[in-house]
């Protein structure tokens, strides 16, 4: 095994094992709701889980770049600014915790710094569901990954704003599962190498999908 063989095995464990760890911390900090509320365990949760999420969505639009690479270009770094939205509520709500202010009182005051909050609530937090969303709509056209998989995305990123603008823990825990399902799915073929990127003559030619071994 050269190093090449064995840097690409790496990247292919860790990426695989974020595409795991992410829904599932995910998942995990709804359960330290209080109340409707994140507070300081399932803001931090939420932090971690935005690590592993953007190392397992970086490998998932490696799958795609070859033949969708507009859509990879433009669609990734949506997708990580709504990653990025997604700790900037984790970090709302460990705030709101830890420094007694209750969760309408913060929305409240962000109103006196529009710009601050589109930039990094309103704007940012939407683009999480909608980038997985819409990946998982085009890893369904591609024919990239299983056929289940990728429409339990889509669905799982419908559920997600459902769940979190409301609060509802129920709704929460369907819409996690949803996500945790499809990810963790990946997660496993592709830290066994059973997911991989196009080959050139594949990509040149268009209509072989990528490689997925169910």
């Amino acid at each position: 095994m050269d190093v090449h063989t064995r840097t690409d095995a790496h990247t292919r464990v860790v990426a695989g094992g974020c595409l795991v760890a992410a829904p599932a911390v995910q998942g995990l900090s709804t359960f330290f709701w209080n109340g409707g509320d994140q507070g300081i365990a399932a803001g931090a949760l939420v932090v971690v889980a935005t690590v592993f999420w953007v190392t397992g969505l970086a490998a998932l639009f490696r799958l795609v770049e070859r033949r969708a690479p507009r859509y990879a270009a433009f669609a990734f770094p949506l997708a990580v600014y709504g990653c990025v939205g997604g700790a900037a509520f984790g970090v709302q709500g460990l705030c709101e915790e830890l420094f007694g202010v209750p969760h309408d009182t913060a929305v409240d005051l962000l109103r006196d710094h529009q710009a601050a909050a589109q930039a990094a609530f309103w704007l940012a937090g939407p683009l999480f569901p909608i980038s997985v969303f819409v990946l998982g709509a085009v890893l369904m056209r591609l024919r990239a990954v299983p056929l289940p998989a990728a429409a339990l995305m889509s669905v799982g990123a419908v559920l997600f704003p459902l769940s979190r603008i409301p609060r509802e823990a129920v709704v929460a825990h369907l819409a996690d599962l949803l996500l945790l399902l499809p990810f963790a799915h990946l997660g496993v073929l592709m830290a066994m190498g059973r997911l991989a990127p196009p080959k050139a003559a594949d990509a040149a030619g268009g209509p072989a999908p990528v490689e997925a071994v169910r």
